[in-house]
């Protein structure tokens, strides 16, 4: 069976929705001992789970679910395997993470379904130059993710491609 390889410790930025990983975590795929395994850099900021807000009554951006989408996202941004592939590990890992089905599978069909905007955005934001991965590994309470948002994204592509 699966298992997160390490606990998961993170500090906020000064944005209030973005995390970075302090410590290394990682997650191994499917059988133990297969080698499979999914390591986040030190560095990487993570906003959790991106449930609109709309939901966040029944689905809050952070809950049981959290290890998994850190996992999810570092994916999404590395881009190491495919989206499918992506989408089924964070699966997996809820189930390990003992989330219940009425969480679960909403997740899980949302990102099936909604998903490639957030796989393209990530790919838009290499694109740009921009590193989801402090590598100077100097993270402040004070400091700003610098990422743009989803739309700002999505309009300044679509701008790029027409010029």
């Amino acid at each position: 069976m699966s298992r997160f390889t390490d606990a998961l410790i993170v500090s906020p930025l000064a944005d209030g929705k973005t995390w970075v990983l302090i410590q290394p975590f990682g997650y191994e795929v499917g059988d133990l001992g297969t080698g499979d395994v999914v390591d986040v850099e030190v560095g990487f900021m993570t906003d959790f789970a991106s449930i609109p807000r709309c939901f966040w009554l029944f689905l809050p951006r952070w809950g049981k679910y959290g290890n998994a989408a850190v996992i999810h996202d570092w994916l999404y941004w590395s881009q190491g395997r495919s989206r499918t592939e992506a989408d089924t590990i964070m699966f997996e890992a809820m189930g390990i993470l003992d989330v219940p089905s009425w969480q679960r599978y909403p997740i899980y069909w949302a990102v099936r379904y909604f998903g490639f905007m957030a796989w393209a955005r990530n790919q838009w934001d290499r694109k740009a130059g921009f590193d989801r991965v402090f590598r100077d590994k100097k993270v402040k309470a004070k400091r700003y993710s610098e990422r743009l948002g989803m739309l700002h994204r999505m309009m300044k592509h679509y701008f790029e491609k027409k010029q």
